[in-house]
């Protein structure tokens, strides 16, 4: 089985340990990821600002990149469904919108693929902090990831999970929305953050870097002690800290 990681630009650019501890977490139970290093952008921006010419050219890359891959995870739900959207935009070009639906068929986002492909839930991570979730609107809503992150985290060792009021309200990033309409976006956000706040949490987790960056950054703002964290980091320092302390009573 081949089972290929697509980073994204974010976390390529500006969280690579996302995917660093994907792979490590994968690593555990034999998966080794292959990375194509010929992977680029999946032309979300493109084509969400109505470039279709130019996210065909994007899609066509991420495509040939892992059409030999058995299976392609990724950390952001948002690139995930920007998949769904290649065949139909190679419905004038049939060999390409055959391709695109193969690749559609094999792209998991990060959680789906632990919990619906591999079938894990529990992996043995211990992590003993107040932790509060936000569902990111690709993810949850498009393409419906919605029990297999709370499977993961309910399965943690002494993580305590606080509801997050309005969860599933969007953060208001929405990648260029938050540029073009930075007020409404930026109010948003703000509502956001005060929702995190009053959970108490310690920690905000996610699956989607561009919803976790957006609300770090207002967190910040206010100088707000929460730490933000992708699923995938959380789990790993996790089950990091779990095989250390079982070493230490050994």
């Amino acid at each position: 089985m081949k089972v290929s990681l697509f980073i994204t630009c974010l976390s390529d650019a500006i969280y690579p340990r996302v995917g660093e501890t994907m792979m490590r977490l994968l690593a555990r139970y034999g998966i080794v990821l292959e990375f194509p290093n010929v992977q680029t952008c999946c032309g979300q921006p493109a084509y969400n600002s109505g470039y279709w010419k130019e996210a065909r050219a994007a899609a066509k890359t991420i495509i040939n990149a892992f059409e030999d891959s058995d299976f392609v995870v990724t950390p952001s739900g948002s690139c995930a469904y920007m998949i769904h959207h290649y065949p139909e935009m190679f419905k004038e070009e049939p060999e390409w919108q055959e391709k695109a639906l193969q690749l559609q068929r094999k792209v998991f986002e990060f959680s789906n693929f632990l919990v619906e492909v591999l079938g894990i839930q529990d992996l043995g991570a211990r992590f003993p902090h107040k932790v509060t979730y936000h569902p990111s609107c690709h993810g949850s809503r498009l393409l419906g990831v919605k029990h297999e992150p709370m499977a993961l985290l309910n399965n943690v060792e002494g993580l305590e999970l606080v509801p997050l009021p309005f969860a599933e309200d969007c953060c208001g990033f929405g990648g260029t929305f938050a540029i073009k309409m930075s007020d409404i976006s930026g109010a948003m956000v703000a509502e956001k953050a005060e929702h995190v706040i009053e959970t108490e949490a310690e920690v905000l987790v996610g699956l989607d870097m561009g919803c976790l960056m957006n609300i770090a950054g207002h967190l910040r703002y206010r100088n707000q002690p929460v730490r933000v964290m992708h699923l995938a980091e959380l789990l790993y320092e996790g089950v990091s800290y779990s095989d250390e302390h079982t070493a230490n009573r050994a």
